[in-house]
């Protein structure tokens, strides 16, 4: 589990302050938001800590002048024993978010295993599951790009997501997700197992460390095919991008501006690329040889099972609920928290 070093914080907080305080801080505004951004959370996390360690205090104090006879005294003892421990929880999973990157931005990129059909549709149930999950976060999201399948579902979707932490909470969801059902594109109502996969890629900004060739990019302008937007279809205005020397393929339809379309693509690329570079350095130090950066179909992450029974488990956490519907409905935090506390467990990244 993470450790709380108050003396650490307080130093960080000293030079954030000194940074924020600098002549010129604003020149550069997306590297002053990260500075800001920073000072807060310290800030946050010592806030929380001097609060619990008050009402601590408070509740000491009042237990050594407590007589048994005061129900009053006692039912606010209570009281305040209830308000500590949400005060505890609260830090204990803010702590949870100890990586270099987890206050980013992120992007969600979803594509179907082998299956047709059946495995489209299944992407798309998890896309809105993503959805779900950001609507009752307060946190925004936009479609990056998004292509329809064949005759239901989508054949792959990117999503931005926007919010305090959203890599931190949605890192863990990277990998293959796997579901049992009755297909309803089967006439003799038969199961299937279907795989999509899920990769979450931090919106790194001013601090990734790549430099992109344009010789090295491949640059294709089509119509969008998504849903919404006056101009889907009647415009090439949707932008895509192949990194020649890693395959990677990014794709914007969001903006009715070509350029700013292409801007996205750019943006995506450069941090899928420091996300590469950052795993490889990662392998270095690890010593993992021969780890693939693709998802191999199969090794899943979490199994979701609507029949003979219900249940969506964590092969890696072994959380588990027997409430698919909620799942599928955005409610995800017990699967997110379990796999960060699992990380803290194991040290970290």
């Amino acid at each position: 589990m993470a450790l709380f070093d108050l003396n650490k914080l307080s130093k960080k907080i000293a030079e954030l302050e000194e940074k924020q305080n600098a002549e010129g801080f604003w020149n550069d505004q997306k590297a002053a938001v990260l500075v800001v951004n920073a000072l807060n959370d310290a800030k946050t996390r010592v806030d929380g800590y001097q609060k619990i360690k008050s009402t601590y205090g408070d509740i000491l104090d009042l237990l050594a002048e407590a007589d048994e006879k005061d129900q009053e005294m006692l039912e606010l003892i209570a009281s305040m024993e209830q308000d500590i421990e949400v005060e505890v929880k609260d830090l204990r999973n803010l702590l949870l978010f100890s990586g270099e990157y987890d206050a980013l931005n992120c992007t969600v990129d979803i594509h179907p295993g082998a299956g047709g059909t059946e495995a489209q549709d299944w992407a798309s149930m998890i896309l809105r599951m993503y959805v779900r999950w950001c609507e009752r976060k307060g946190f925004k999201y936009q479609v990056i790009s998004y292509e329809d399948g064949d005759e239901a579902g989508l054949k792959s979707a990117t999503i931005k997501v926007i919010g305090h932490n959203a890599y931190g909470l949605l890192k863990g969801e990277k990998g293959v997700h796997r579901l049992v059902r009755i297909s309803p594109f089967d006439a003799n109502a038969r199961r299937h197992t279907s795989f999509s996969s899920v990769n979450v890629v931090p919106e790194f900004g001013p601090v990734a460390d790549v430099v992109i060739d344009p010789k090295d990019l491949r640059i294709d302008i089509f119509r969008s095919g998504g849903a919404g937007g006056q101009n889907v279809n009647k415009v090439s205005s949707a932008v895509r991008i192949t990194h020649i020397p890693t395959g990677i393929v990014v794709a914007s339809e969001a903006e009715r501006d070509q350029p700013k379309n292409k801007a996205n693509c750019m943006a995506m690329l450069k941090d899928k690329l420091m996300a590469l570079k950052l795993e490889e350095r990662q392998r270095k130090i690890s010593g993992i040889v021969g780890e693939q950066k693709n998802i191999e179909w199969g090794s899943q992450i979490r199994s979701y099972v609507f029949q003979p029974y219900q249940m969506v488990k964590d092969h890696r956490t072994d959380f588990e609920t027997g409430n698919v519907q909620a799942v599928m409905d955005g409610d995800v935090d017990g699967f997110l928290f379990a796999y960060l506390e699992k990380e803290a467990r194991d040290g970290g990244n």
